[in-house]
């Protein structure tokens, strides 16, 4: 297959808009404080699961094994009924303007939105037979930050940001994110186009908190920034394919595109991954049932099917990305033996260096500094 045949990354279409993010937020919410007060009243009833008709699945596209769905589909008899976003901006507007979906999965900043909207349903971990296998496995998601007691969500995917790169042309690397500086990769240097991807690597450069609001931190951040634009061939969220091409001899890159790159490559060793040494932002895709959810019932049988350890490798294979179900952690070991960098672990996760959700002042701060970073 061409390089340029390459089918798209699971985040290759993310880009966030500082105008559509404006319109979604309100005092750092990020959804329409008017929820139906019918779907509020609904989202603390437990859900009795069952098949209660066809799943109305909104996903990124591509990102479970369609064998998975098959399964899925002949076990309980029911169709899964796909629908795909391509950002989490997209997401929000779709649910903002009132569609109807059983089954969402936001990062886990959109998830404490979602949540503190009054837009999820209750999910009763007790109902899902296959539950433990996650949260006695992974105590981090037993109690989040974004979702108190995981009580709206269940954890999908984990995965880390870091620096991809061609050691055919540039060697080693020093495991900083000052490797994005370095001049033997001038001109042929892509960041991810992502405001807080991007704005975050510049805070941990500095030392300084990866989400910072402040006014003064984000004046340091966009001129560190500013100092890379030069040595920039673009701003891209095709982490793999820009590598695999030649476009690029390093990328900031998300840990499992990294790894889904390796099913690609010729020769995985001419390529490298490495987390820097000053922090590498860490984040979660969760299982998430919408308050206006027709069919509740068919969707933690979804779930807990998909939380079933061969269901896990299956999709773990498939789509590169690590999911924090117990007995599964050799899968995805066997997946990256060439980047193990791409592995997060436990200990990662109680680092903390989760993307979190500012209030409305702070966010148009972000939003501005990347709208300098991007101006250049």
């Amino acid at each position: 297959m061409s390089p340029e045949a390459l089918p798209p990354t699971r985040r290759q279409f993310l880009r966030v808009g500082t105008a559509a993010a404006l319109a979604l937020t309100t005092a750092g919410c990020g959804f329409a404080s008017e929820a139906d007060p019918a779907d509020r009243a609904t989202a603390e009833t437990p859900i009795d699961v069952r098949v209660d008709g066809d799943l109305v699945y909104f996903n990124w596209a591509d990102f479970v094994d369609p064998a998975v769905f098959e399964g899925f589909q002949k076990e309980y008899g029911v169709k899964v009924i796909q629908s795909n976003y391509d950002s989490m901006e997209g997401m929000a507007a779709k649910l903002n303007a009132g569609n109807r979906y059983d089954i969402v999965f936001p990062t886990a900043k959109w998830a404490q939105r979602l949540a503190d909207g009054g837009r999820l349903r209750t999910i009763d971990h007790s109902r899902l037979r296959n539950a433990d296998s996650v949260f006695g496995g992974y105590g981090y998601f037993a109690d989040p930050w974004y979702d108190a007691r995981s009580a709206h969500t269940v954890p999908f995917t984990m995965y880390k940001t870091g620096i991809g790169w061609r050691r055919d042309r540039l060697g080693d690397l020093t495991g900083s994110w000052d490797d994005l500086w370095n001049d033997q990769a001038k001109g042929k240097v892509f960041v991810l186009d992502d405001r807080d991807e991007v704005l975050g690597l510049g805070a941990l450069k500095l030392g300084l908190d990866l989400t910072t609001g402040d006014h003064g931190d984000l004046a340091r951040v966009t001129d560190t920034l500013r100092s890379l634009r030069p040595r920039l061939r673009g701003f891209s969220s095709d982490s793999y394919n820009n590598l695999l091409n030649g476009n690029a001899d390093m990328t900031q890159a998300w840990s499992g595109d990294m790894a889904a790159m390796l099913a690609q490559a010729e020769d995985p060793a001419v390529f490298g991954f490495e987390v820097a040494r000053e922090g590498a932002p860490v984040n979660s895709d969760c299982y998430a049932i919408p308050a206006n959810a027709q069919h509740p019932g068919t969707a933690m049988l979804f779930i807990d099917y998909m939380l079933r350890p061969e269901n896990v490798k299956k999709n773990i294979e498939y789509i590169g990305y690590p999911m924090p179900v117990r007995g599964t952690e050799d899968t995805y070991a066997a997946l990256v033996e060439p980047f193990p960098q791409c592995v997060v672990t436990a200990d990662d996760l109680k680092v903390d260096l989760f993307f979190r959700n500012g209030d409305a002042r702070a966010e148009q701060a972000r939003d501005a500094a990347w709208t300098d970073v991007k101006a250049g």
